[in-house]
C-alpha cells in the first residue's frame, strides 16, 4: 500500500456551494495545500448533481432539466457494446467527464503553481448511482440484470479518466468513491447482498492505480466497506462517531495492513458550525478516538494514519462564507492536532 501516513492533515469531501468555479477553487487552495480536493458545484447547474455528473456515455441515459432515467425500451446494445470495449480495453478517454458536467474540475485543473503532496478526486459510488437512477418505470437500474452490470463499469472509466487528469497536479492521487446509500444498507430499500456491494465497490476500484478510498455520511455496516480493498475509509465522525467504534478488531487490521481514516469532523451544517471552534472540535475529535484506543488500537497510529475532513459535502451550507469558515476551523484543528502529537 503506498504511504497513508498523512498525519491528520485536510482535504474536503468535494461538493461546495459556490457557483463560480474560480471563486470555489481560490477557497481550496487557500485553506487545502497539501491535499486539494477539486470542488464540485451542485447550486451551478443540475449536470453538476452527484447522480448526473458521472452519467455521460451510459447507455439510453437521458438527462434534463431537473431530471435523470435510463429510457430501458430503446436499443441499447450498441451503446453497451461500447461501454464494454472501453472497459475491457481501459480506454477511459472515451468516458471523460465534460466541462458543461464539472466546471470545477476543468478550472481545478487550469491552476498553476501547486505543489500539494497529493490531490483528491470524487465519483459517484455504485450503490448509490444504481439505487438512484432509475428507468422509465421507476425501477432502480441497478436491479437491471444488463443495466446492472454496466454501472460500475462506466463510473470506473470515470474514475479512471480523472485520476489521469489529476496527474497533472500531483502523482499521488486519492479518489474516493462517495456512498451515502450505504447507510441504508439492510433495510427494505436496498435489496443488495454484502458479496454484490464488495463486488461492485471492488470493480470500480479496479480502475484506480492511486489511494483508493470510500466515503459514507452515515451509519452503516462498516465491516463490509473494510473487506474491500480501499486505502482510506471516510465518515462522518462529527454525528455517527459511534458507528465505526463497534468494528475495533476490523478497524485495526484496516491500520495495520497501512489504511488510514478520515475523520469528519467539523460539521457541516450552519447552526451547529458557528457554535464550534478548534478547541471542541479538537475535545470531539479525542473523544471520538478513544474507543478505539480502549480496544488495543494505538492513538499515535491513528493520528498518523489519519486525515481531517468535514463531515460530508459543504453544498449543504449554502454559503462560500459559511463554507470558508468550516474550512478555517478544519485547518485550524489540523494544525493544532500536528503540534500536539506529531
Amino acid at each position: 500500500m503506498p504511504d497513508t501516513k498523512f498525519g491528520c492533515l485536510p482535504t474536503a469531501i468535494g461538493s461546495m456551494p459556490h457557483t463560480d468555479p474560480q471563486a470555489a477553487c481560490s477557497q481550496v487552495v487557500r485553506y487545502l495545500r497539501d491535499i486539494p480536493a477539486w470542488p464540485q458545484l451542485p447550486g451551478r447547474s443540475f449536470a453538476e448533481n452527484m447522480y448526473v455528473q458521472y452519467s455521460e456515455g451510459f447507455p439510453g441515459v437521458v438527462v434534463s432539466a431537473d431530471s435523470i432515467y435510463v429510457k430501458r425500451s430503446q436499443d441499447l446494445s450498441r451503446p453497451l457494446e461500447n461501454l464494454y470495449a472501453a472497459y475491457l480495453e481501459d480506454d477511459a478517454d472515451r468516458y471523460p467527464i465534460s466541462p458543461e458536467y464539472a466546471a470545477g474540475l476543468r478550472a481545478f485543473l487550469n491552476l498553476e503553481g501547486l505543489s500539494p503532496r497529493a490531490v483528491k478526486g470524487q465519483v459517484t459510488g455504485p450503490v448509490t448511482w444504481g439505487l438512484t437512477v432509475t428507468d422509465e418505470d421507476k425501477k432502480a437500474i441497478i436491479y437491471d440484470d444488463v443495466l446492472g452490470d454496466a454501472v460500475p463499469k462506466l463510473l470506473r472509466l470515470k474514475a479512471a479518466w480523472q485520476e489521469k487528469e489529476l496527474r497533472r497536479i500531483s502523482k499521488n492521487t486519492i479518489i474516493f468513491i462517495d456512498e451515502p446509500y450505504m447507510a441504508a444498507f439492510g433495510s427494505v430499500g436496498v435489496m443488495l447482498s454484502r458479496e454484490r456491494v464488495i463486488s461492485l465497490l471492488e470493480e470500480v476500484f479496479g480502475g484506480i492505480s492511486g489511494l483508493k478510498g470510500v466515503h459514507c455520511c452515515g451509519n452503516t455496516d462498516w465491516s463490509i466497506i473494510l473487506k474491500t480493498g480501499l486505502d482510506i475509509l471516510s465518515f462522518d465522525a462529527y454525528n455517527y462517531a459511534q458507528s465505526l467504534s463497534l468494528y475495533p478488531a476490523e478497524v485495526k487490521g484496516f491500520l495495520g495492513r497501512g489504511g488510514a481514516i478520515a475523520w469528519g469532523i467539523v460539521p457541516n451544517e450552519v447552526e451547529p458550525l458557528v457554535k464550534e471552534s478548534v478547541a471542541s472540535l479538537k475535545d470531539r475529535l479525542e473523544e471520538a478516538i478513544a474507543p478505539f484506543t480502549r480496544n488495543g488500537v494505538s492513538f499515535q497510529q491513528l493520528i498518523e494514519q489519519g486525515l481531517l475532513t468535514p463531515s460530508c459535502t459543504l453544498a449543504s451550507l449554502a454559503t462560500e462564507e459559511a463554507s470558508a469558515r468550516a474550512l478555517e476551523l478544519l485547518t485550524g484543528l489540523s494544525t493544532e492536532i500536528r503540534k500536539r502529537y506529531l
